[in-house]
C-alpha cells in the first residue's frame, strides 16, 4: 500500500506542475453525490494552488510513513481519507458499481491502521520505545498512540 500510494506520488511531482482541476471537473461523474462540490473547488484559484501542491505531498509522506513504518495510523487515515475522496468523485451512482479499487484501497489503508502494522514491522516499535526524560515516550505522551501504530 505504501509503495502504491508513493509511486502516485511520484508520478505527480515527477510529471510537474501538477493539476487536480482536470480531475475535479472532467474526471468527477455528474452523477456523483461530490460533483458540485469538486466543480466550485476546481472554479477557485486559490484552492486549486492549495490542492495542487497538498495531494501530492501527501502521497509521498503517506507512502514513505508507510514503507518505513512510522506514524503507520496517521498515515493509514490521510491514504483512507484521500481514497474515500477520489472513490466519491469517480462512483457514477450505480449500486451495481458501488465497489471499485479506491474503496477496496481505502478499506485496506484502513485495516493497516487498525491492525497497528507499524509495531509489528516497522518504525513505530522503536519510536514507542524511545526514552523522553526517563519515561517511554507513549507514557509521557499517551495521546501519540493514536498516530502510532
Amino acid at each position: 500500500m505504501g509503495g502504491m500510494i508513493l509511486f502516485a506520488g511520484l508520478g505527480k511531482v515527477l510529471d510537474w506542475p501538477f493539476d487536480a482541476s482536470g480531475f475535479l471537473v472532467h474526471g468527477v461523474d455528474p452523477a456523483s453525490p461530490v460533483s458540485g462540490l469538486y466543480a466550485a473547488m476546481a472554479a477557485n484559484p486559490a484552492l486549486m494552488e492549495v490542492i495542487n501542491v497538498v495531494v501530492p505531498a501527501t502521497q509521498l509522506l503517506i507512502g514513505v510513513a508507510l514503507i518505513a513504518g512510522a506514524f503507520v495510523r496517521l498515515a493509514a487515515l490521510g491514504g483512507a481519507m484521500q481514497m474515500v475522496l477520489f472513490y466519491l468523485g469517480g462512483w457514477e451512482g450505480e449500486w451495481l458499481a458501488l465497489f471499485d479499487s479506491t474503496l477496496i484501497y481505502a478499506v485496506a489503508f484502513l485495516a493497516l491502521g487498525a491492525f497497528a502494522a507499524g509495531r509489528i514491522a516497522g518504525l513505530d516499535r522503536y519510536i514507542e520505545g524511545i526514552n523522553v526524560g526517563g519515561q517511554p515516550l507513549l507514557e509521557r505522551f499517551p495521546r501519540l498512540r493514536y498516530v502510532l501504530g
